[in-house]
């Protein structure tokens, strides 16, 4: 089942040349999608099409049949969710109280009920926070606050969660620890990647953007060839095979 289509999504800042030309693809429900692309291809600028941040100069952003942007913005963030690398600036916040903002669409009265408190602390303790909840924000390392943003993510109990390079600040564990959670949750999931490996190892599809446009959108063994990365990456990639997973290598085109 679909969850979400683009419809040759075109997008670019006000008076300024397009970052994105005619991005059209579907994502389903479970589906794991990982977006590639050197700096600047527009990957973050896709993201912030699909959680309403920005709207599309032209096409359309679908969800469950109906356009995000015909949805009020509490609905569309009962379905999305996002963990960006640009984290909270309000460090007084603890770890909890970070995590319980994800109930927010939900509330019906004033304050969080049972139900907003239960599901605030199962997400804590999905993501190892137990011990940090009552820490402020603030003092906790790169690592910790992304894991306190995935658990905020979760917490809103969305059908569609989007991440920006969600492996940043973290240690090869808990990157691999946190790839195997979002696998686990049955959701659609929709991220961006630096690391090819991960992306190899992780995702159902790979889209890879070159300056706005899509170059390729197919499961890894075929979006990752030597062809598609070097168009992307303006470099000399040497993929091997031979292991249960490719392993890439790169080197200057010239």
């Amino acid at each position: 089942m679909t969850v979400l289509e683009l419809r040759n999504v075109t997008w670019g800042p006000t008076r300024a040349p397009a970052i994105l030309h005619g991005i059209s693809f579907t994502l389903a429900a479970g589906e794991i999608l990982a977006i590639c692309g050197a700096n600047g291809a527009g990957k973050s600028s896709l993201l912030r099409l699909l959680y309403r941040h920005q709207a599309p100069l032209s096409g359309s952003v679908v969800l469950d049949g109906r356009d995000l942007w015909l949805r009020p913005a509490r609905e569309a963030a009962r379905i999305v969710a996002a963990v960006l690398q640009e984290q909270p600036t309000d460090f007084a916040l603890t770890c909890r109280e970070i995590v319980a903002l994800g109930r927010l669409p939900h509330r019906q009265g004033l304050g969080p009920g049972a139900r907003d408190r239960a599901i605030t602390d199962a997400a804590i303790l999905r993501m190892d926070l137990s011990h940090l909840a009552d820490r402020r924000f603030g003092t906790l390392s790169g690592g910790e606050r992304q894991r306190v943003m995935v658990a905020r993510a979760l917490a809103q109990e969305p059908r569609i969660l989007v991440l920006d390079e969600p492996t940043n600040h973290l240690d090869i564990r808990h990157q691999l620890e946190l790839l195997r959670l979002l696998r686990g949750l049955g959701l659609a999931v929709i991220c961006t990647l630096h690391d090819l490996t991960l992306a190899a190892e992780f995702a159902d599809r790979v889209l890879i953007l070159d300056q706005g446009r899509i170059v390729a959108d197919a499961p890894p063994d075929e979006a990752l060839t030597e062809t598609t990365i070097a168009r992307a990456f303006q470099v000399v990639p040497r993929i091997d095979r031979t292991g249960a997973t490719p392993r890439f290598s790169f080197q200057l085109d010239h």
